[in-house]
């Protein structure tokens, strides 16, 4: 059995949405909006889990941080909507493929004048900038409305990977964690505590990819991974039972306290993961998968 406890407000997203926004100043917590990977999954067999692509919110010292804008940002804009004070956030984007901004255009909060964002990104494969990609995809014919729509005020910030971010007492490290992909990986440090974001680990890493890695994993309390896939062309799940190993070889040779599994292929139903949990928690006692509307907290 895992050794991590849940908050008390788990919940399932497409149910009853828990708002992080009133949690204490002095706090650290994490919540899963969206964590499926490529492309939605809206099936009868995907609900324990949930079917958004991935987005990740974390609370931490009164600040509102949020971690790549799939589908479920469109939800945890939704939990939002209720709140009457501006808002303000930062959103880090771990690379500019679709599913982690296909979310940023249903972001309600956008759309409020009174409401801050701060968008951070690096330059993608074809050297766009994270403003770029998410401008792109709200033209004509994708989209009805252009990004200047959007009342809100966004201040979009180009990261160079290896650099930090700090708001206040909260660092923010970065790493290029998959060349390839040109997907950057997060390391979220208040006080003593630790949590890394890093959903674009895959079995063939280099030796330069492994250290960038290890660098924001080291000791974590908290590490957030995927579990690699094969490509979509290929994908059966004999060939993919072991994908989690990868994010399970990284955590005991970082020294990871615990450990969550997300952004699940899209054949990946509910029954498939429910083993897959049984067979983590085998090799990595303090691990467990992800479903949509968990809520966990770190340190305190």
């Amino acid at each position: 059995m895992s050794n991590i406890e849940l908050s008390g407000s788990q919940s399932y997203v497409t149910e009853k949405p828990t708002r992080l926004l009133n949690s204490p100043a002095d706090s650290f917590l994490v919540q899963f909006w969206g964590v499926r990977g490529l492309i939605p999954t809206p099936a009868s067999n995907a609900n324990r889990y949930g079917g958004n692509t991935t987005c990740v919110e974390m609370h931490v010292a009164g600040k509102h941080l949020i971690f790549d804008g799939g589908t479920g940002l469109r939800i945890l804009g939704k939990s939002w909507q209720q709140i009457q004070q501006p808002l303000e956030a930062y959103l880090f984007f771990s690379n500019s493929q679709s599913n982690r901004i296909q979310g940023f255009p249903f972001f309600a909060p956008a759309f409020i004048a009174k409401n801050c964002f701060h968008i951070y990104g690096i330059a993608a494969s074809n050297g766009a900038s994270i403003k770029q990609c998410l401008y792109d995809q709200m033209l004509q014919p994708h989209f009805p409305y252009p990004l200047q729509v959007m009342q809100s005020d966004l201040q979009f910030y180009n990261m160079i990977p290896g650099n930090e971010v700090k708001l206040d007492d909260v660092t923010i490290t970065t790493a290029l964690i998959n060349q390839t992909q040109r997907s950057v990986g997060y390391r979220v440090t208040w006080q003593e505590y630790s949590v890394a974001y890093a959903t674009d680990l895959h079995s063939s890493a280099d030796e330069v990819e492994q250290e960038r890695i290890l660098q924001i994993i080291q000791g974590v309390d908290l590490l957030i991974a995927n579990a690699t896939y094969i490509p979509p062309t290929s994908r059966n799940h004999d060939s993919a039972d072991l994908q989690w190993q990868t994010a399970v070889n990284l955590a005991h040779s970082a020294g990871v306290q615990r450990l969550v599994i997300s952004h699940y292929h899209p054949d990946d139903e509910d029954d498939f993961l429910d083993k897959v949990q049984v067979d983590l928690q085998s090799a990595f006692p303090n691990g467990l998968l992800a479903c949509e509307g968990l809520v966990l907290p770190v340190g305190k």
